[in-house]
């Protein structure tokens, strides 16, 4: 009868009332609210870098001596400190969220590509952040005191990481491009652009990791390509589930 508890029989052949199953409330956010968490990641990993990019100078030079550094920094500490915020710092987090997603999206049909998008996503998001922490140690304590030995080893492990970071970034980049495509999690569009940032990035990584200047700037085409990429591959799942499932 409707409106009644469910019954169930004991050994004995009396009917109790049993008790309805509960859910637990689950801790993780929902699908929507996790889109819309990717959608605003994504976004917000190239507004991070612009914003960076406009309160100080930056250049793609590497090889600097301490000298250099300290001379360049000083009267500019707190927008380099910033800086190091709004390019190493937010953009790991970003980065992390969404190379999460991707490869949350991808597990079940392209398994590999999914780990390796996971891997170097993360990695990447890794090392960004100890440039960060090395960095912002550079702007705040380092530079004040006129430490020009500290200043220029601090600059150089920074731009060695630059380097391995762009590698590791290139991984991901053609990652991208192989879930990229029909019937796959990210639009044709994406798989062109991760290939061409891919091969810019293993330029300009080439060039940051072993000091090379006519191949660090590379960075100014690798850059805005991973812009794209990123906030690309963070906006391009939502706008493919809005869409619904393809029909042949």
């Amino acid at each position: 009868m409707t409106g009644q508890p469910p019954t169930t029989l004991t050994p004995t052949g009396l009917a109790v009332p049993s008790e309805a199953p509960t859910e637990a409330p689950s801790a993780l956010p929902s699908r929507p609210a996790l889109r819309a968490l990717t959608v605003a990641a994504g976004a917000a990993y190239t507004v991070s870098w612009v914003v960076g990019l406009l309160v100080a100078p930056a250049s793609t030079a590497v090889g600097s001596s301490g000298r250099q550094v300290l001379a360049g920094l000083a009267g500019h500490e707190a927008a380099a400190t910033a800086q190091y915020l709004l390019t190493e710092g937010a953009p790991a987090v970003f980065l992390a969220i969404v190379a999460l997603t991707l490869a949350g999206a991808a597990r079940r049909t392209l398994p590999r590509a999914a780990r390796a998008a996971l891997a170097t996503g993360l990695s990447a998001a890794g090392i960004s952040l100890v440039q960060c922490v090395l960095g912002v140690y550079l702007t705040g304590a380092v530079a004040p005191k006129g430490d020009a030995g500290t200043a220029g080893t601090l600059t150089g492990w920074v731009d060695h990481l630059d380097g391995v970071k762009m590698l590791v970034l290139a991984g991901l980049a053609l990652s991208a491009a192989a879930l990229s495509g029909p019937r796959r999690v990210l639009p044709r569009w994406l798989a062109p652009t991760g290939w061409a940032t891919a091969a810019a990035l293993v330029v300009s990584g080439v060039g940051y990791l072993f000091t090379i200047g006519a191949l660090s700037a590379a960075a100014y085409l690798s850059l805005p390509l991973l812009l794209i990429l990123v906030t690309g591959t963070g906006i391009a799942p939502h706008r493919s589930e809005r869409r619904g499932p393809a029909t042949r």
